[in-house]
């Protein structure tokens, strides 16, 4: 596996959503009411397909009839070996690498369905690595999103609910993270929202980032 291929192809990609105060401050009211009546007591998953995975893009082409998309950024831990039942204290000793990732969605309000279509259109998770930076460090991390050359978000990953290490031990709980596998530590909801046409860059500063255009499909005459 080299820096130019970041994933196996036959790695998996997960992401986790309510994992941060703020998203959680978000959908408290939605998450009390039915069906479940209650924030989850699990971490909730998605899946980032192989489609969507974009190293170095310089252009990300939203499905047809999108205009805007948000831009999650967000810090992926790459799996060394394979992780079943980690406990938290020794749970990063599992990880290999850490990753930049900008976690691309169509706008959408309903968490009760799986948003297939909002979460894995192509080339909807651009990503970086993070060279230099320990597992063990990443709560220490700055996240800043930039549109059109303007600073539009900043995000400490001390926000996390579930830290990297409990994340970990709590999917590995009732699942195999497999070697090679990246789990996304948790996007905000309501990330910013960049229309078509904006000039898009999500950085660690001074470590790394990602920097594209997000684009409309063209129509065909």
């Amino acid at each position: 596996m080299t820096d130019r291929n970041l994933l196996s192809p036959d790695a998996a990609v997960y992401g986790v959503i309510m994992n941060d105060r703020a998203s959680l401050d978000r959908l408290a009211v939605a998450a009390a009411q039915p069906p479940y009546k209650a924030l989850p007591q699990a971490p909730v998953l998605y899946v980032k397909p192989r489609n969507t995975w974009m190293r170095a893009a310089d252009r990300i082409v939203l499905p047809q009839g999108a205009d805007r998309a948000e831009i999650g950024a967000v810090v992926g831990l790459r799996m060394g070996r394979d992780a079943a039942r980690l406990h938290p204290d020794a749970a990063l000793d599992a990880v290999d690498a850490c990753l930049l990732a900008a976690d691309l969605s169509l706008p959408h309000a309903n968490y009760y369905r799986p948003a297939i279509r909002e979460k894995s259109f192509d080339g909807s998770l651009p990503l970086a690595l993070l060279a230099g930076v320990a597992p063990g460090d990443v709560s220490t991390l700055i996240l800043r999103t930039w549109l059109d050359d303007q600073p539009v978000a900043e995000r400490s990953l001390d926000d996390l609910i579930r830290g990297p290490a409990q994340l970990l031990a709590d999917v590995s709980e009732f699942m195999t993270l497999r070697q090679g596998d990246v789990l996304l530590l948790g996007v905000v909801y309501q990330s910013p929202v960049a229309s078509a046409g904006s000039r898009v860059r999500v950085e660690v500063p001074g470590l790394a980032q990602l920097a594209f255009t997000v684009a409309a499909k063209e129509t065909s005459a």
